[in-house]
């Protein structure tokens, strides 16, 4: 009788875990090279029971993109005598190069602004470490202004309604990424949410990089600096020079 009933307690058990989440991606390399003109990247997958069946349950998705962190100055402008001076200024610790969230309805829907925080679920519980002491309403601000700037450069996004689910078992999710991405590794976050609770996580890795002359150009410019600026200005002065003479023969 014992045994019959620790069999039940263990099926209990194991139909009470969690259910767990498979993601993919389209493609875990994107190659840059000259006419890049950026590319669509899908995050796809599915959540099943730990049996191996469907979750059995509504669900919600929510997938974040994030490129490589970068430290990063923020410089705010002011107009003084009708002239645009640089004005406060802050540093970031770490900022993401790219951020983009896609969710199959609006966060402030599927879970509190405490939980939305912790996983950085949308831009505005992003998370930007400030160097040194700065005043709340004024970090506030920066980052901001920093959001706002990438987002009208195509580097930030999000989208509530950017995720399908389909037959509570399938997701999909389509992600734009511009000509500008930087190259490094980009991590795909997936969450399963339900009742306000994440239920399962998982993640996939997207490396970016270039490849053919712009690769070399760009392993020159970091391996060898120096050269690589006397090699830029000596082009930018004979182009100029050339110009120069091409417009006094006109």
């Amino acid at each position: 009788m014992r045994a019959v009933f620790a069999l039940f307690l263990l099926i209990m058990l194991g139909a009470a875990r969690d259910p767990i989440l498979v993601p993919e991606v389209s493609q875990h390399e994107i190659q840059v090279q000259q006419g890049f003109t950026g590319t669509e990247l899908l995050l796809f997958g599915a959540i099943l029971d730990p049996s191996g069946t469907r979750a059995g349950r509504d669900y919600d998705i929510v997938v974040v993109l994030k490129g490589p962190t970068q430290a990063v100055r923020l410089r705010e402008k002011q107009k003084i005598a009708g002239i645009w001076i640089n004005a406060d200024s802050t540093a970031l610790r770490s900022a993401p190069s790219f951020f983009a969230v896609a969710s199959s309805r609006p966060i402030d829907k599927i879970v509190d602004d405490r939980t939305a925080a912790i996983y950085e679920l949308g831009l505005n519980w992003l998370q930007l470490s400030p160097i040194g002491a700065i005043d709340p309403k004024e970090q506030a601000r920066f980052s901001a202004g920093l959001v706002d700037l990438r987002q009208r450069e195509g580097l930030f996004s999000e989208h509530s309604d950017g995720v399908v689910v389909s037959e509570q078992v399938l997701y999909q999710a389509r992600i734009n990424l511009p000509s500008s991405v930087q190259t490094g590794t980009y991590t795909a976050e997936t969450f399963a949410i339900t009742k306000g609770r994440v239920i399962a996580s998982a993640t996939a890795k997207v490396e970016v990089r270039k490849i053919g002359f712009e690769r070399f150009v760009a392993q020159f410019a970091e391996q060898q600096s120096l050269f690589y600026g006397l090699l830029v200005v000596a082009f930018s002065v004979g182009m100029g020079w050339l110009a120069g003479r091409l417009f006094a023969l006109i």
